[in-house]
């Protein structure tokens, strides 16, 4: 039996990438919210799909929106988008800290869970500019600034 590199099931722990996020998902989520509560049903789950984008790195944030898109399915009665949310919720919550989520893909039942796709520029920039700011402080707190 060939032995795995231990680098290669290294988990990832993003607590400093999840605060700058932050922000940026809890706003996409309370406008899922808002559009949900107008009866802009399709808007609410767009705004879960961007949330889900912008956290996916993020085993916190990605449970989160995984979580929210199924108690969407639920309030729709959309029996396809539950379960497939039930599935998503597990591998979120086991997949995320292993590095194993694709970059953009936008978290639906309608999407295969394996299926890479391109991130929303706007989105991009806010997950690229939270990135940033996480190796900043996390190259300061290794300095000892």
């Amino acid at each position: 039996m060939s032995k795995i590199p231990a680098k290669a099931i290294k988990p990832r722990f993003n607590n400093r990438f999840s605060r700058q996020i932050a922000p940026h998902v809890n706003r996409e989520l309370k406008l899922a919210q808002r559009a949900e509560r107008a009866g802009k049903n399709r808007q609410a789950f767009q705004h879960l799909e961007n949330a889900h984008v912008l956290g996916q790195a993020s085993t916190y944030w990605h449970v989160k929106a995984h979580w929210q898109m199924l108690q969407w399915a639920a309030r729709q009665r959309q029996l396809s988008e539950f379960i497939g949310q039930v599935i998503r919720v597990f591998g979120a919550a086991t997949k995320t800290v292993w590095g194993l989520v694709p970059q953009g893909n936008t978290g639906g039942a309608n999407i295969s869970p394996f299926a890479t796709l391109p991130i929303n520029p706007r989105l991009q920039q806010l997950i690229h500019a939270a990135k940033q700011s996480s190796a900043r402080q996390s190259s300061s707190a290794r300095a000892g600034h």
